[in-house]
């Protein structure tokens, strides 16, 4: 071989090696990217400062700009939160009845209210053993015979409501027992003159004292006590712990003397349901048989009442009214949006001059329209995050102080924060604009 051909040859290498030095370009013009990035960051990093300086400045200003970021962020957070404690306390009430309970009241369904004891006579405790034993879904039936009495214990007197009932009672109506024992088949069948009392009222009429072998009188008739509820609470009105419980024949006979030509008449019926899935078609059947027992052709003499219907009802209303009250309390967030705008504007007209020597000195629109932008969103967010405290310890208040126990939603947190600050933003476009498009030489003119 020559050594003008291995020269030539030779050649291919050296070439090929320039592919590397080629490709090695890549990175360093891609590296160019953070480098922009970075400007940008630090370009809002300035301008977030000299917002934050502006908004100092003029303290007083600022604060009584953002109050109404601050009331409009409280009453929606606070009212978000006392709806749904509502919703649980209405849900809390009915379920403390039951969810699987059927209620059959004497009278019309659309007749008006009238007292327990006025109530019309067309119940009777065979109806509730016939509803027990007749419609397969039913698990159990409390017949129950109700009247607000006088309950006394040496020189106490304590005025209670008294449910006259049987023994299936304490499971139908998720009773539990403190001390002694509950009603039997035979203190029924033998008018015992026995009661078991509500926590409350044994609390007010013996203290620290055992009630159990006790002798009171309920409106005139000496009742032994033979035991003691725990506590209950209070549900739709009725203090259930001020109550007290004695059997059904005895309520009938010696206390309110109610009377009835067909059976032991009775003011209510509850009915609790083994599966919740077979309330609607329990309660058809409940209604048909009672229609036959009671030989109905035209309008029922009794009111049937399903308690989960109950709650969805109850719980759509205080839905309905959670909204209504949010949505008033939202028309504040518009009011603080406008506050913000003005106060933007009036900012813009002083700063005329500020505003002329920054672009003449090289500022462009965009870093005056987004140095304004920026005061607008850190007045409504830093108003948000206030109201959010205030809203927050609103809730706590009403959870403390009052049955509801309100809860603190992390969403409507977030939501109204969210909300506030896009208010500014949103008010803050149009003063921002308006700053942004200065002509530098006629703001240095005026100013």
């Amino acid at each position: 071989m020559t050594v003008g051909s291995w020269l030539t040859n030779y050649q291919l290498p050296i070439t090929n090696y320039q592919l590397p030095i080629t490709n090695y370009q890549l990175p360093i013009t891609n590296y160019q990217l953070p480098i922009t990035n970075y400007q940008t960051i630090m370009n809002f990093i300035e301008s977030f400062k000299m917002a934050g300086q502006t908004l100092l400045a003029n303290k007083t200003r600022s604060s009584l700009t953002m109050i109404g970021m601050i009331v409009g962020n409280a009453s929606v957070i606070a009212m978000i939160g006392i709806g749904e404690g509502a919703q649980n306390f209405v849900g809390g009430q009915v379920k403390s009845l039951g969810t699987n309970v059927l209620i059959v009241r004497a009278g019309v369904p659309n007749a008006s209210r009238s007292s327990i004891r006025n109530a019309p006579q067309t119940l009777i405790v065979e109806d509730g053993k016939a509803i027990a034993s007749q419609v397969p879904s039913v698990q159990g039936v409390s017949a129950e015979l109700n009247s607000s009495e006088l309950v006394r214990y040496g020189n106490k007197n304590v005025s209670s409501l008294i449910f006259g009932t049987i023994p299936e009672f304490l499971t139908v109506r998720n009773f539990e027992m403190a001390k002694g024992r509950f009603l039997t088949e035979l203190d029924v069948r033998q008018n015992n003159q026995v009661v078991i009392l509500g926590s409350e009222l044994a609390e007010k009429l013996f203290a620290n004292t055992n009630p159990l072998g006790e002798q009171v009188r309920v409106k005139n008739v000496s009742m032994k006590v033979i035991g003691v509820f725990a506590e209950k609470g209070t549900s739709f009105g009725t203090n259930y712990d001020n109550s007290a419980v004695v059997p059904i024949a005895t309520m009938a006979n010696r206390i309110v003397g109610r009377k009835s030509p067909y059976g032991l008449a009775v003011t209510s019926l509850f009915i609790s349901i083994q599966d919740e899935s077979k309330m609607d078609a329990a309660q058809f059947q409940v209604e048909n048989l009672l229609r036959l027992r009671h030989k109905i052709t035209t309008e029922d003499d009794f009111t049937v009442r399903n308690q989960k219907d109950l709650m969805a009802t109850m719980g759509s209303i205080s839905g309905a009214l959670t909204l209504m009250l949010t949505a008033v309390a939202s028309i504040s967030l518009l009011v603080g949006g406008i506050g913000i705008m003005n106060i933007m504007l009036v900012s813009v007209s002083e700063r005329t001059q500020e505003i002329g020597l920054r672009k003449a000195i090289g500022a462009s629109q965009h870093d005056i329209l987004f140095q304004f932008i920026i005061e607008a969103v850190i007045l409504s967010a830093a108003g948000g995050i206030v109201g959010t405290c205030v809203g927050v310890g609103g809730i706590l208040l009403v959870g403390n102080f009052t049955p509801l126990q309100a809860g603190i939603s992390p969403v409507a947190i977030a939501l109204a924060v969210s909300v506030s600050g896009g208010v500014g933003l949103f008010f803050g476009v149009i003063p921002a604009r308006q700053a942004a498009k200065l002509d530098p030489i006629a703001a240095l003119r005026s100013a």
